[in-house]
Formats: C-alpha cells, sequence, structure tokens
C-alpha cells in the first residue's frame, strides 16, 4: 500500500516521524481523513484522537488542537500535545476531568470557563484513548 511521510511536533519533541497510510484527525466540523496523494491543504485539528495507520495497523494517540498541513507525498501535525495511550496516566487525567467538572460548576469569567472546557475536553479524550489500549 503506499504512504506518505508523517511528522508530528509538539513543543517538546518530535512526537512520530515515519511513513503513515492514512490518518484521521477531529476538526470543529469532525472527522478529517489523509490518504497518499491528497491534495495540497492546511487545516485546523481539535482536541481529540488521532488515528494512524502504519503497516496495515491503526494506532490512536491522544492530541490537542493544532495545524496540520497537508501535501501529496507529505503531511506535518503540529501540537501543544501528544500521547500514546501507554503514556496516559490514568489516575492523573480522571483528576484533571474531576477539577475541570468543578471549575465549570462554580461561577467564573468567560475565559475561565473556556479553560475549564478545554481541560476537560483533552481530560476526556486522554482517557477515551488511554480506555481503548486496555480493552485491545
Amino acid at each position: 500500500m503506499s504512504a506518505f511521510r508523517l511528522t508530528i511536533l509538539t513543543p517538546e519533541r518530535e512526537f512520530f516521524e515515519g511513513e503513515a497510510e492514512s490518518l484521521v484527525f477531529p476538526t470543529v466540523d469532525g472527522s478529517y481523513g489523509v490518504l497518499p496523494g491528497h491534495q495540497p491543504e492546511v487545516v485546523i485539528l481539535s482536541e481529540g484522537a488521532l488515528r494512524i495507520t502504519i503497516d496495515g495497523k491503526t494506532r490512536e494517540a491522544a492530541a490537542s488542537d493544532g495545524f496540520v498541513t497537508i501535501l501529496p507525498e507529505s503531511v506535518t501535525v503540529i501540537l501543544q500535545t501528544a500521547e500514546w495511550p501507554e503514556d496516559i496516566d490514568r489516575r492523573r487525567a480522571e483528576e484533571a476531568r474531576r477539577a475541570a467538572e468543578e471549575t465549570l460548576r462554580q461561577r467564573q469569567s468567560q475565559r475561565e470557563y473556556a479553560l475549564a472546557k478545554s481541560m476537560l475536553a483533552r481530560a476526556m479524550v486522554r482517557l477515551r484513548v488511554a480506555k481503548d489500549v486496555v480493552r485491545q
């Protein structure tokens, strides 16, 4: 099967570099998929799970929001954070979920509310991605 060069970068590290057969990521309008030979484009990625197919096997990673630059032969993803399921601390993610839910219940400024919503979304993605790895 044909492939494209996939690079996933965070401020701390190169999260992934290699050949991929497909990439599916969340956007505000729903899931977006990339295959080899895709038309050039820049897309905004929403907080959620990245699904990467490598050698016929699909892996998921929890990802923050960011940008995806797509070229026919390569794709570059730039995010604040990315984690493989085995790297997620489920206890810490659960604590972050509870703290964000509590913050949302309290009266706060619009900025604090938006931040709490973002923290809750990130915790929920991390928990879902980590849970899926336990089932496999």
